[in-house]
């Protein structure tokens, strides 16, 4: 990965890293807020040698240098923190005092420094000051001769413990900080390695990994359009309505040597939007003039009488099984013009129906009638019946759900697909999430829609008067349109 890809993962998961962050930081301000404050205190010792003239002093002082590194080893012994403890009265353990304190050397110098740390500062300030004391008896007693007299060298307590008002731990400005920054690397890195191990479907780049067919459409999530009749939706001016006019559009480039075209919808597995995409994409190309016939193929889970209000008494399985002419099965859905043949009654074999010769003269006769056929077939993963279906038609059309189906569930598919000697025509990528812009766009719709970037308060720009009224009469114009395509429909 290179630099842009770790940006634009921290982009697409910021939420992931912001979640890091606020819970590394929650962590180390409840640990800083439970931990027992500690107060220190400290006491210093100068290390000497007397000497009498400069020449001594010189010499005693680099003795006294060489020395003062053990004197600091002295502070950890055993020895030492039992006297330290008898002193301080017997009742602090020898083996806790040890713990409690640290001792080094001021870089150089010969100053000693002893540092001791507890909950209650005065008894830190008292066990520093007896360290002190004791060090100092101690190396008075080391260095003192066999046959007696002054010790070569000596450390005097030249500053004294004291009691500290503030604890030294915890530093919860530094706790905290820490906690912000591992939670950041932690956020970035578990984001990155939730990138690596994605295998869902998120763009372009990934469809291109697994096929050279192209991407006719991306269909935005809109729950406001979900909650409304497909023909109204399909007729508003919304991005999720404009991204069907897409579709409608890359369509005609599609087959272009055929006048009668049948297209099979399909996905690798159920929920993915194959359904909604095929009745929302048929019923976009009736708006725009086309004879379009949507057949129901997916005989196990029916869907397609429900959604238009249409009966399902006969339909595809009455067709194919001869019970039912294809005119008296075929209903027209009056919002949009097109022909619908519905499931009809659920079969026991959906599987040996689809690929009967009855299913292949359904679709010749439909090719024959109309413009364009769309066959909304069952997923292709489950079952084979949509890939059956595709070596009968033209091609099929693959429906991927942004950040759900897998780049392997889709090239299962496709070879699913490829083994019968169908193709794959193209691909629309379903239910992608709407991008987050300062600007957007405003859509107007007569004959054409165009595009008009909002103002900074999100406002569309003021129209002229002009304008509006070709809009209104373009509207007009559209609405007699339609109802003259409805009434010749009702007529035949």
């Amino acid at each position: 990965m290179e630099l842009r890809d770790y940006w634009l993962t921290i982009r697409r998961r910021w939420r992931l890293v912001v979640l890091a962050v606020l819970l590394a930081t929650g962590a180390a301000g409840l640990l800083t807020w439970q931990a027992t404050p500690l107060y220190a205190s400290s006491a210093q010792l100068f290390v000497s040698t007397p000497s009498s003239d400069t020449g001594e002093a010189a010499t005693g002082d680099q003795f006294a240098t060489r020395r003062v590194s053990s004197y600091v080893d002295l502070v950890k012994t055993r020895k030492l923190s039992e006297t330290v403890a008898n002193e301080l009265g017997g009742e602090l353990d020898p083996g806790m005092l040890r713990s409690e304190v640290s001792a080094s050397v001021v870089p150089s110098t010969v100053n000693i420094v002893i540092t001791a740390m507890d909950p209650d500062p005065v008894v830190a300030r008292d066990i520093a000051q007896a360290y002190a004391q004791s060090l100092s008896s101690l190396i008075a007693d080391i260095e003192t001769p066999p046959n007696g007299g002054s010790p070569p060298i000596r450390a005097s307590i030249v500053d004294n413990a004291q009691v500290t008002s503030s604890p030294v731990s915890p530093n919860a400005t530094r706790n905290l900080a820490l906690g912000v920054v591992l939670g950041l690397l932690l956020g970035i890195g578990i984001a990155v390695l939730r990138d690596l191990l994605d295998t869902t479907i998120g763009s372009s780049d990934d469809i291109a990994e697994i096929t050279s067919a192209p991407i006719l459409g991306n269909i935005n999530s809109d729950p406001d359009a979900a909650r409304k009749e497909q023909t109204v939706a399909l007729a508003e001016a919304t991005p999720w309505a404009e991204a069907f006019r897409v579709l409608r559009t890359n369509m005609q480039y599609v087959e272009v040597d055929q006048d009668h075209r049948v297209f099979v919808v399909s996905s690798s597995l159920p929920g993915e939007g194959k359904s909604t995409t095929s009745h929302s994409l048929a019923i976009t190309l009736a708006m725009a003039g086309e004879s379009v016939a949507l057949v129901e193929c997916d005989l196990r889970r029916p869907t397609m009488a429900k959604r238009l209000h249409l009966d399902d008494a006969v339909g595809t399985t009455s067709v194919l099984i001869g019970r039912v002419a294809l005119d008296d099965a075929l209903q027209t859905q009056h919002e949009s013009g097109m022909a619908v043949l519905t499931c009809g009654p659920r079969p026991p074999n959906p599987s040996e129906l689809l690929q009967s010769h009855a299913m292949e003269l359904l679709v010749k006769d439909l090719r024959s009638r109309f413009d364009v056929v769309i066959l909304d077939a069952p997923p292709l993963l489950p079952v084979t019946d949509a890939a059956l279906l595709a070596a009968r038609a033209d091609g099929m059309l693959a429906i991927v759900r942004h950040g759900k189906t897998t780049k392997d569930q889709l090239q299962h598919a496709l070879e699913r697909v490829e083994s019968v000697g169908a193709k794959c025509l193209g691909v629309v990528i379903n239910l992608v999430p709407p991008k987050r812009s300062n600007r957007g766009y405003g859509y107007g719709y007569g004959y054409t829609y165009t595009y008009a970037p909002t103002d900074d308060a999100g406002k569309p720009p003021k129209v002229s008067r002009a304008e509006k009224a070709a809009i209104k009469a373009a509207e007009k114009t559209a609405e007699k349109q339609g109802k003259r395509r409805r009434d010749a429909a009702d007529e035949a």
